[in-house]
Order: C-alpha cells, then sequence, then structure tokens
C-alpha cells in the first residue's frame, strides 16, 4: 500500500515540527534545542499567521471529550481501524485512499504526542502527554449569543492533515460509492460463465465410416 508514505511523511513532519517548537535533548547523540517558551507567540505573516506555542490536552483544536485516557484508546482503536480498512480497500480508488492516508498520518502524529510526550519530557505518565499546537491564523470576528472569537483554535500539522482528508472524503465520497455500486451490479449481471456441457454426438455420414460399422454388428 503506497499510500502509506504519504501517512508516514505526515508523522515524520508532523513530528519534527513539534519537537522544534518544544525543544529536545538527547544526550547520547549530543542534540540539544531548546524551543520556545510555552505560551510564547511570533509573527510569521503579520498578525494574520503566528507560530503560538500551546499544549493541548485533548483532541483536534482543543476540543476535549471523555478525558485523556479515552481519548488517546479511543485514537489507537480509530487508527487501526483506519489501517484494516486502507488494506481492505487497496485496489480502489486513490483519491479515497489518499483521504484515508492523510487522516492515518494526523491521528498517529497526535497520537505519539499522548502517549510518549509525557513520559519523554517528564511531564506525565504513559497514554497522558499533551498535544504540541503552535498554526495560530486570524479568523472572522465573530460574537454571537455571548461567544467571542477572532482568532482560529491553534493547532499542529497533524490537524491539518485530518482536516484535509475528511474534506476530500466528503468531496469524492460520493464519486467512489457510485463506482462501487456500477462495478456491484456489473458483477451481478455477468456471472462468470459456466462449464461447458458436452456437445451430443452427430452421426457420422461418411460411407467409410458406414461400411465399418456393418462389418462389426
Amino acid at each position: 500500500m503506497r499510500v502509506l508514505y504519504l501517512t508516514g511523511i505526515i508523522v515524520l513532519i508532523d513530528q519534527a515540527a513539534k519537537l522544534f517548537i518544544k525543544g529536545f535533548d538527547i544526550p547520547f547523540l549530543h542534540l540539544y534545542h531548546l524551543g520556545i517558551p510555552l505560551g510564547a507567540s511570533y509573527p510569521i505573516v503579520g498578525d494574520f499567521l503566528r507560530m503560538t506555542f500551546i499544549e493541548n490536552p485533548g483532541m483536534a483544536f482543543g476540543i476535549d471529550v471523555g478525558g485523556k485516557l479515552f481519548l488517546t484508546i479511543f485514537s489507537i482503536v480509530a487508527s487501526i481501524g483506519i489501517f484494516v480498512y486502507l488494506f481492505r480497500i487497496r485496489q480502489e480508488a486513490l483519491v479515497i485512499r489518499l483521504a484515508l492516508a492523510l487522516i492515518l498520518g494526523g491521528a498517529v502524529g497526535n497520537l505519539i504526542d499522548r502517549v510518549f510526550y509525557g513520559v519523554i519530557f517528564g511531564e506525565g505518565s504513559l497514554f497522558y502527554g499533551k498535544v504540541v499546537d503552535f498554526i495560530d491564523v486570524d479568523f472572522f470576528k465573530i460574537d454571537f449569543l455571548g461567544y467571542h472569537i477572532n482568532r482560529f483554535p491553534v493547532f499542529n500539522v497533524a490537524d491539518s492533515s485530518v482536516s484535509l482528508g475528511v474534506v476530500m472524503l466528503l468531496l469524492f465520497h460520493k464519486r467512489f460509492t457510485a463506482v462501487e455500486g456500477v462495478n456491484s451490479i456489473a458483477v451481478e449481471t455477468n456471472p462468470a460463465p459456466s462449464a461447458p456441457q458436452e456437445l451430443p454426438v452427430i452421426p457420422s455420414t461418411d460411407r467409410a465410416d458406414l461400411h465399418n460399422r456393418r462389418e462389426g454388428s
């Protein structure tokens, strides 16, 4: 399944960006990077695009449902499910497989944070790490029924990958299911040919053959 190369690339880019933001220290390799302070924000394209370091204990875009352990277990089960489904449809439309590969890459990228970052950075136990977010984008100013927003929730590369994959599924899923339907109808209306029946023996009209039959009788 070559689409898994895309999944691997997403995971590598996501983790490299997060380690650049958060920092790391690998003594036996003599590698050290300070990172940026938690809560710090730096303009990249004015106020429209900033690099803002926050840590998110919940799901994508700051959503928190069910607690950390539930989210981690759910992410593991969902990732395994997507991988199995990708294997099952490995001969189907490429665009659908690319969409699922993007979603899988994003899920695995954030899953690494939740499972290992608490232990790696000494901030918590296994399965209780926080997700590193850093992409801060300006948004339409909304003030509705007491709800105020003027910037999009801070996110990361993995979140972007999941969102892009979901959009691709919404755009192309109908076309994919339509092709599946046509293929299934074609199989039902054109069954595999059965084995040829034994053809009846046609009596020979050749004079020599008739003469031999008479002598034999």
